[in-house]
């Protein structure tokens, strides 16, 4: 029990640091006035949606951090600022910067090499078009479920001028609770996915009985469920066979598809889950995972329809 507990610290402390971080950020972007400022910047992604002003800030947040822009979410509904629908569908547009962010710490630099430019490239291409599906979901989803919000980013409640020291100052002040609050719900959901995989729940997982059925060849198997463990290692995998033509670039892309396929359940539980739970509380966090994740799902499903009505 004392090993689970320090792998949940040295998993957790991490990522609770960034939450703190963004909590304290948003903050003080508030006390010191600039947060109204910020979301023109980013006005023409939102002019053709009925989401908030605010969502509009939260989003050019996310662009340096999901985490920090979701902490803003909060802050603004616990302000009666947004609504559950609102922070919903902001939430799942915050996420859509990070496929950007990947494309050039994680596409270009590791999968590009090592998968080659046709199969990497395909990879790649169904990171952004994910994004662009979100946004476009989300945009279409505000015009059927919003009515519009005229609701802008909170101003500090203080006059006049404020030092960076002293918005820093009334910042800490004003969300340590908060993050105290979402610290425990975080250390408590990591502790149990945890504990869920030492007792090997996500096995059920298993992509071995559908690898026939996708036309995996037998050859694509160990990267395959290499890559449902972790993508960067069933990556690796792949690459040499797909070099060494021991499976063909059409087979590969169906193993990609298949792999994400199962690989983003776990992630969500593992990772997406116990963010969201902290910072929004079970119903809210779950139903945001839920949507963003079917998305993603959703759209490899698609492409791996599309890959198998090419194959032989």
């Amino acid at each position: 029990m004392i090993g689970l507990f320090l792998q949940v610290l040295d998993f957790a402390l991490p990522i609770l640091f960034m939450i703190f971080l963004g909590l304290v950020g948003t903050a003080v972007l508030v006390e010191l006035g600039l947060m109204q400022k910020f979301s023109r910047l980013t006005s023409p992604i939102f002019a053709h949606t009925n989401l908030p002003e605010t969502c509009s800030s939260a989003f050019l947040v996310s662009i340096g951090s999901t985490v920090a822009a979701n902490s803003m979410l909060l802050q603004e509904k616990e302000n009666g600022c947004l609504d559950d629908r609102e922070v919903t569908l902001c939430a799942i547009m915050n996420s859509t910067p990070a496929y950007v962010r990947e494309l050039f710490t994680y596409q270009v630099p590791i999968v590009l090499p090592a998968l080659g430019l046709a199969v990497g490239g395909f990879y790649a291409f169904v990171f952004i078009f994910t994004a662009i599906f979100k946004i476009v979901a989300v945009a279409v989803a505000s015009k059927l479920l919003l009515k519009g919000n005229s609701c802008k980013p909170q101003e500090s409640k203080f006059n006049g001028k404020v030092s960076l020291k002293t918005a820093v100052q009334r910042a800490v002040r004003k969300e340590f609770k908060v993050f105290l609050k979402i610290a425990r719900v975080y250390l408590i959901a990591t502790t149990i996915v945890f504990f869920l995989r030492e007792q090997g729940a996500f096995d059920i997982f298993s992509v071995l009985p559908l690898a026939e059925l996708f036309k995996i060849p037998p050859e694509a198997i160990v990267p395959l469920t290499s890559y449902v463990a972790s993508p960067i290692l069933g990556i690796s995998l792949l690459g040499p066979m797909i070099h060494a033509g021991e499976i063909t670039q059409l087979q590969a892309m169906i193993v990609l598809m298949l792999g994400s396929m199962f690989m983003l359940p776990i992630f969500a539980l593992r990772s997406q889950i116990p963010k969201k739970v902290a910072i929004f509380g079970p119903r809210l966090g779950f139903r945001i995972v839920a949507y963003s994740t079917g998305m993603s799902i959703l759209i490899r499903f698609v492409i791996l329809m599309g890959l198998l009505g090419l194959a032989p």
